[in-house]
C-alpha cells in the first residue's frame, strides 16, 4: 500500500479502507498468478490425521523441511507454526493440513515448477517420516472429534467463535483442503468484471474439482463434501455476494460488506483482544478495550471473511477441492484463461450472466452433490464447462503472444494445463466419480485403499 508506513495508525475514515483496494491496481504487464495448495496429512501406517506433537508429528515435519530444504521457521509462542523462503510460505490449517502458498509468478509453467519442487520435498518427507500427503478435498478417515488442532492463537479463537455460527465450522477448519487461485486487476472496473465472472463460475469449479466424497470413513452423500461444509460454516462471512452483480462502485460495496462482518478478535502483538462480537464498522466507531482500528486490523480482518471469491489487493478464487497432482493447476489455468484476456472475459460473462445469479448458493449445493450433472436451466454444468473451457483455451493462447514466459522449454503454451480438465469435462466426470466407483467396487468400502491411492508422497 502507498501508505503502508501508516498501517499501525488509527483509521481516519472509510475512504481509507476503499483506498486499500485501489492500491492493489496493477498494470497489465505486471499481472501474475499465485496458487495455494492445501493437503491433508495422515500417518501412512494408520491413515489417521497427524497430531502436532509426537514422533513424525507436524512439528517434526516442519523441522524436517527447515533442516533438509532450507526453509526458515516461523514461531508463535515458542512453537514452529509456519515456514518461509524468499518467495513462498508453508503454513498450517487448523487440523494440520499442509499448505504451500506459492509465489506470485508470471506463468503457470513457473507455478508448475514450484509445485513439482514442493511435491518432491513432500515425497521425501513422507518416506522418511512415514507420512502421506493426500490429493483429496477432505481428510477421509479420522472422525471429527479425534481430529487434531494446531497450536495457533487465531485457531483457538475461531474454534470457539464457530460453535455459535453454524454446524460445520469445525469440519471446515480441521478436515477440508482446497486449491486456491489468486489474480491481479488493473482498475476498479477490471476488478469488478473479473470478480463477477469468478463468482458466477464458482459452482462449476466446485463441480469439476469435486474430490471429497468420503468423510469419517464413510460416503458423505456428496461429491464435494468440502463445498457442502462451507454452506453451514458462518453465513455472515461465507458464500456468495449477490451485490457484485449489481454494483457500480465495487470497492466501496465490498468495503461495506466487510465492515459489517463480525470480527474474530483484535490482534495486538501476540495477544488476541476479545472483539466482543463487534463488526469492523462498530470497532471503528467505538474501539475495543481501548484499542482503535488500524489498517493492519483491516487487512487482517479481510483475511477472516470467506466468500467463494475474496477481494484483497488481488482476487482470490476459493471454490475448488484439493486435487491429485495432475489436476492441481487445472482450475487456476481455467480461470487465468477466462480472466486475463479482455475479449475472453467478456465472452465468459456473456455466457454466465444468464445463469440464476440470485440463486448461486442453491446451484453450489447441487454442484456439491451432483457435480457436473447438476443443471443450470436446461443444460448441465458439464456442458457449460466445455464452452467455458474453449473460451479459456483461447484466452491462454492470446496471453502467450504477449508473455514469453507463457511458453515452456518445449515451446508449449499454458493451454496444456487444461488438457486433464478437458478429459474430465468431455466424460462428464469429476475426480469423486472414480472414487465412488472404486469404493463401491474393488475397494469394498475400505478407506485405507482410498488413502493409499490418494497419497501424493509416493
Amino acid at each position: 500500500m502507498a501508505d503502508s508506513n501508516q498501517a499501525g495508525a488509527p483509521i481516519k475514515g472509510i475512504d481509507q479502507l476503499v483506498e486499500y483496494f485501489e492500491a492493489g491496481c496493477t498494470p497489465r504487464e505486471q499481472w501474475k498468478v499465485g496458487v495455494e495448495y492445501e493437503q491433508p496429512v495422515v500417518y501412512t501406517a494408520t491413515g489417521q490425521a497427524v497430531a502436532y506433537e509426537g514422533p513424525s508429528g507436524i512439528e517434526e515435519l516442519l523441522s524436517f523441511f527447515a533442516r533438509e530444504f532450507g526453509w526458515t521457521p516461523i514461531e508463535e509462542g515458542g512453537q514452529v507454526i509456519a515456514l518461509h523462503d524468499d518467495r513462498a510460505s508453508i503454513t498450517l490449517e487448523p487440523g494440520g493440513q499442509f499448505e504451500l502458498s506459492g509465489a506470485t509468478l508470471p506463468s503457470l509453467h513457473q507455478a508448475e515448477n514450484e509445485l513439482n519442487r514442493h511435491l518432491e520435498q513432500v515425497s521425501r518427507a513422507g518416506r522418511e517420516l512415514g507420512l502421506s500427503f493426500l490429493g483429496l478435498g477432505i481428510s477421509p478417515k479420522t472422525p471429527l472429534p479425534q481430529m487434531p488442532w494446531m497450536p495457533k492463537r487465531r485457531y483457538r479463537v475461531m474454534r470457539e467463535f464457530m460453535r455459535r455460527t453454524g454446524t460445520l465450522g469445525h469440519r471446515m477448519m480441521q478436515q477440508t483442503a482446497t486449491v486456491q487461485s489468486n489474480f491481479d486487476y488493473s482498475s476498479e472496473a477490471d476488478a469488478l468484471a473479473k470478480f463477477r465472472v469468478a463468482m458466477a463460475v464458482a459452482p462449476l469449479l466446485v463441480a469439476v474439482s469435486a474430490n471429497s466424497p468420503v468423510v469419517d470413513s464413510r460416503p458423505s452423500g456428496y461429491r464435494s463434501y468440502r463445498a457442502h461444509v462451507w454452506s453451514d460454516t458462518d453465513p455472515d462471512r461465507c458464500g456468495y455476494l449477490p451485490f457484485v452483480f449489481n454494483s457500480n462502485s465495487f470497492f466501496a460495496s465490498y468495503t461495506d460488506y466487510a465492515l459489517d462482518v463480525p470480527m474474530y478478535f483484535v490482534l495486538r502483538g501476540e495477544n488476541c483482544v476479545d472483539s466482543e462480537g463487534m463488526t469492523f464498522r462498530q470497532f471503528m466507531q467505538k474501539g475495543v478495550a481501548g484499542e482503535q482500528a488500524t489498517m493492519d486490523d483491516w487487512t487482517y480482518h479481510l483475511s477472516t471473511v470467506f466468500p467463494e471469491v475474496r477481494l484483497k489487493n488481488w482476487i482470490e478464487a476459493r471454490s475448488a477441492d484439493n486435487q491429485p497432482p495432475q489436476l492441481m493447476l487445472a482450475t487456476p489455468a481455467l480461470l487465468k484463461g477466462l480472466l486475463y484476456d479482455d475479449d475472453c472475459l467478456l465472452a465468459a460473462w456473456d455466457l454466465l450472466k444468464d445463469w440464476p445469479l440470485d440463486h448461486l448458493a442453491e446451484l453450489h449445493e447441487n454442484a456439491a452433490r451432483l457435480a457436473l450433472s447438476a443443471r443450470v436451466k436446461t443444460h448441465t454444468l458439464g456442458r457449460y464447462g466445455l464452452e467455458l473451457l474453449e473460451i479459456a483455451r483461447e484466452g491462454l493462447k492470446r496471453q502467450a503472444g504477449a508473455n514469453p514466459k507463457a511458453i515452456d522449454g518445449q515451446g508449449r503454451d499454458e493451454t496444456r494445463h487444461l488438457d486433464s480438465l478437458e478429459e474430465l469435462l468431455a466424460a462428464g466426470r469429476c475426480p469423486a466419480d472414480e472414487i465412488i466407483e472404486l469404493w463401491e467396487g474393488p475397494w469394498s468400502g475400505n478407506v485405507d485403499r482410498l488413502i493409499s491411492q490418494a497419497n501424493c508422497a509416493h
